[in-house]
């Protein structure tokens, strides 16, 4: 049996009909980039995050760096992120001359320790940029508290947690901003690449809107300087259509990922999964950890599994963040959860003859000796889906 990572085809198959209508009546238009097609998607974003204005941008990636852009950060200027998380988060920050500063993980949820942040925050603090990942929201209560006492901007990180909640607030309603990004193998993902910035601010959405036009307003008048960060009309149709299929799929990740937590219960296999701290997890990915990571890997490839592990180098061992002068061991938690993490083929269209399959392809490998059953210690996840 073939059990690949993510399955998009058979996404795009299940409303082939809606996708097609609606590209076609892009191209009936013959208008491309913002327009009418672009603010539908965003008063619709806007309404789902229930957040007052949304900004269509080209990708996650533009959509943390026009934020940054907007508050002015630059040199002499820091900003505290995660080092477990995807490289736009901190390359953000560094490609405008600030310095990306670290706050080590919480082992259960894999993002920032909230406790932590406090003991990095200086004079030269601008923002803080909490991830919230594999789709389940870090503890913004603390980040925004924090942020509150020191007069600093919240960028959330929320590109894999588009309906995720924690104590009934969704995903990028808190802070300053929330970025999201419509990568297509993200739970809400596009033909390509496209990203969206939500926020209460009025003030502050006018200025991503012309910072996204290489900072005109009117055309051809500059007052700052901005990027081309618009959003395709295209992109925005599909997203537009696949936002109404979401909850529905987002019910079928959680179904999935119960149905995982069962069989690894029933197996009694040495496997950590997944903790559900958070009222609602979306299940950007199901990520298992074990010792031996890279052989279980393997071993899942030879079987026909897709897998992958996000992420073997953390940021602060980077080779172009060298120049922070981190070194190994600086945040172990993070260095840790890079070794023995494996995210698992978690799509909504999984069948649970897949599922079966792999977890029996798991146990097939603890059977043939890879590891002693008192290896690792099974992480109990307290699951609300």
């Amino acid at each position: 049996m073939n059990v690949p990572l993510l399955d998009l085809k058979a996404q795009y198959n299940s409303i082939k009909d809606e996708i097609n209508a609606a590209v076609a009546e892009v191209f009936e238009s013959q208008h491309f980039i913002l327009g009418p097609e672009v603010e539908y998607c965003e008063r619709a974003i806007a309404a789902y995050s229930e957040c007052s204005h949304a900004v269509g941008v080209s990708s996650g990636s533009d959509a943390l760096l026009i934020c940054l852009m907007a508050e002015n950060i630059g040199p002499g200027d820091e900003v505290i992120t995660t080092p477990y998380t995807f490289f736009a988060t901190a390359g953000a920050i560094a490609r405008l001359g600030a310095t990306p500063v670290f706050v080590d993980i919480d082992p259960i949820s894999y993002n920032i320790d909230a406790a932590k942040i406090a003991t990095k925050i200086n004079h030269r603090t601008r923002a803080i940029i909490p991830v919230h990942l594999y789709g389940q929201m870090c503890d913004m209560d603390a980040v925004a508290s924090l942020a509150r006492n020191h007069g600093l901007i919240v960028i959330e990180d929320a590109a894999q947690a588009i309906g995720a909640e924690r104590n009934g607030r969704r995903a990028g309603s808190i802070g300053s901003y929330g970025c999201f990004s419509f990568f297509p193998s993200k739970n809400l993902g596009a033909a390509g690449d496209a990203g969206m910035v939500v926020t209460n601010d009025s003030e502050r959405a006018d200025k991503l809107r012309v910072l996204r036009a290489h900072g005109s307003k009117p055309k051809y008048h500059h007052k700052i300087i901005g990027g081309n960060f618009r959003l395709d009309a295209l992109q925005a149709a599909i997203v537009s259509v696949k936002l109404s299929h979401l909850d529905d799929w987002t019910a079928a990740r959680q179904h999935n990922a119960k149905r995982y937590d069962q069989l690894f219960s029933e197996a009694g296999l040495p496997v950590s999964v997944p903790a559900v701290i958070a009222e609602r997890h979306i299940f950007n990915q199901y990520v298992v950890r074990v010792q031996q990571r890279d052989e279980l890997q393997e071993w899942l490839k030879k079987e026909g599994v897709g897998t992958e592990v996000y992420y073997p180098v953390p940021m602060h061992l980077q080779e172009c963040f060298a120049y922070l002068g981190y070194h190994a061991g600086a945040f172990p938690e993070t260095e840790r959860a890079a070794k023995e993490t494996l995210a698992l083929p978690i799509y909504p269209e999984l069948k649970q003859s897949q599922s079966n399959f792999v977890v029996e392809c798991i146990s097939k490998f603890f059977e043939n000796g890879n590891i002693t059953r008192s290896d690792v210690v099974i992480q109990n996840s307290k699951s609300t889906v």
